[in-house]
């Protein structure tokens, strides 16, 4: 069997793909609580012959199913978890929910029910070819990794040795244009600052009182007076989990705040860590409250890879792009007035690319198609993206990479109701078959050219000057679901 009859057998699969993508697109499970959906993955790998192990890298969430034997053994990354609040119906260009006691549910705002679908669809490609062969030819692993989404499962999993062993991994993201996807990312840490206080009447007995929200409030200040003295490229952003109750009259004794800060090093982040720690610990001395400061997860920078990035895109140009219906180009453009701020989508492209691509990046948009049903140009870059992923963990194991399928309408936002109702349309379908047979040609691809995988490897060493992986989470810290925190 080749790569070419490896894609026919997936396109065979594609009820049992897209089956994996709706079902895991109703479940909508968050970090850490995707027992549905790690089940439909494991099932289905399962009973294609693969061997799967669940709870691995102590999480109850995540898995690997392993096929063939032998060297050399490339990863399939594969994500599942949901958004909070983002419950939507699906196919909708208005905003509401899948029923009326739905609303504010989780909901997949990022496409991870896509990401799913599409790895195991590649998967199940690359076991056919593995099949063909004599034993020892190479081994795939499909990695079940929850908690992507303000989790970091895949820090968890590292730190816990699970990709250890693992030559080369690859995978991709649900998008609103197709495209290999360069540079890197943000490294962030992610805290839960507690305000302990003393409560009491605050119009009778204030003096008797301690308020963890002033604690809260005065962190918040001081933190954004460290804003002016911090790299360009970090940021800190922050969420009130806990005002204290709603009783104006009761002194607050207790006030909790989540910070999430990032920045283009692990170590800047460390640093910038210990900096909000002292600004916390100094409300409280200003407030006679105690603070506890709980670490809850953290994810390493990308450290990208151009070899693997240039093995993907040129099986993006092998597998023929999607076409799509002109029912499908209408839905699209309903989608796309729905959105309050819309993107320029060349400069958004240009952003991406670089200002070099714009004369190659013109023309395509200048067709103002409601799908970007079009591949961007090869770009590769050392840009930091103004987002994180814990995918940067891998990246420290061993050469990983990753690309972006058009699953949504042209300009969709991440992390919106829009791109939640976008992925469970024949749209998203489309695409989900388009990532898989481009992961199962890529993964072909390496198991055929040692000397690609060397060459991958070889960049990987130079990259990270030969330095191993430092899982950022620190012992003792456990996985936990956002709920739980």
């Amino acid at each position: 069997m080749d790569k070419k009859q490896a894609q026919k057998y997936i396109k065979s699969q594609k009820d049992v793909i897209i089956d994996i993508n709706d079902r895991v697109w109703e479940y909508a499970e968050t970090a850490f609580t995707e027992f549905k959906s790690a089940e439909k993955l494991c099932s289905v790998l399962e009973s294609a012959g693969f061997e799967v192990e669940r709870g691995v890298g102590k999480i109850e969430t995540a898995f690997t199913a392993r096929f063939g034997s032998g060297k050399p053994v490339i990863g399939l990354l594969a994500e599942y978890d949901a958004l909070a609040g983002l419950n939507q119906k699906g196919g909708s260009a208005l905003k509401e929910p899948t029923a009326p006691e739905d609303e504010g549910k989780p909901g997949h705002g990022c496409g991870h029910n896509c990401f799913g679908a599409a790895v195991v669809g590649a998967a199940l490609g690359v076991k056919e070819y593995l099949s063909a062969l004599p034993e020892g030819s190479g081994t795939v692993i499909v990695y079940g990794c929850p908690g992507e989404e303000g989790g970091s499962g895949k820090a968890f999993m590292a730190r816990e040795g699970v990709f250890d062993g693992c030559d080369a991994a690859l995978t991709w993201h649900p998008s609103s244009v197709s495209a290999v996807a360069s540079g890197s990312s943000l490294a962030n840490y992610q805290v839960l600052y507690k305000f302990y206080g003393v409560s009491s009447h605050a119009a009778a007995d204030p003096e008797a009182g301690r308020s963890a929200l002033d604690a809260l409030e005065l962190m918040n200040t001081g933190v954004q007076y460290l804003r002016e003295h911090i790299p360009d490229a970090a940021r800190i952003h922050y969420a009130i989990t806990n005002t204290g109750g709603f009783s104006p009259n009761v002194v607050q004794a207790r006030a909790d705040v989540l910070y999430l800060i990032r920045s283009p090093k692990s170590a800047q982040v460390k640093e910038l860590f210990e900096r909000v720690n002292n600004i916390a610990r100094g409300a409280a001395l200003m407030t006679d409250t105690r603070v506890e400061i709980d670490f809850v997860k953290a994810c390493s920078e990308i450290v990208k890879n151009e070899v693997l990035e240039r093995v993907l895109y040129s099986n993006m140009e092998q597998v023929p792009m999607p076409e799509f219906t002109q029912e499908e180009m209408d839905f699209a453009g309903k989608m796309r007035a729905s959105y309050e701020n819309p993107w320029d989508l060349l400069e958004h492209a240009v952003r991406r690319c670089g200002e070099s691509y714009r004369a190659q990046l013109e023309p395509l948009y200048a067709q103002g198609k409601n799908i970007n049903d079009f591949l961007l140009p090869y770009y590769t870059n050392d840009t930091v993206s103004a987002g994180s992923t814990d995918v940067g963990d891998v990246t420290w194991i061993c050469p990983t990479a990753q690309f972006d399928s058009v699953t949504t309408a042209a300009g969709t936002p991440n992390h919106s109701w829009q791109f939640a109702s976008c992925n469970k349309t024949s749209i998203a379908h489309k695409g989900v078959l388009y990532a898989a047979q481009v992961l199962a040609g890529s993964v072909i691809d390496l198991l055929e050219s040692p000397e690609t995988l060397q060459k991958a490897k070889d960049e990987h060493k130079k990259r990270t000057n030969g330095e191993k992986y430092r899982c950022p989470i620190p012992e003792g810290v456990k996985p936990r679901p956002i709920d739980k925190l």
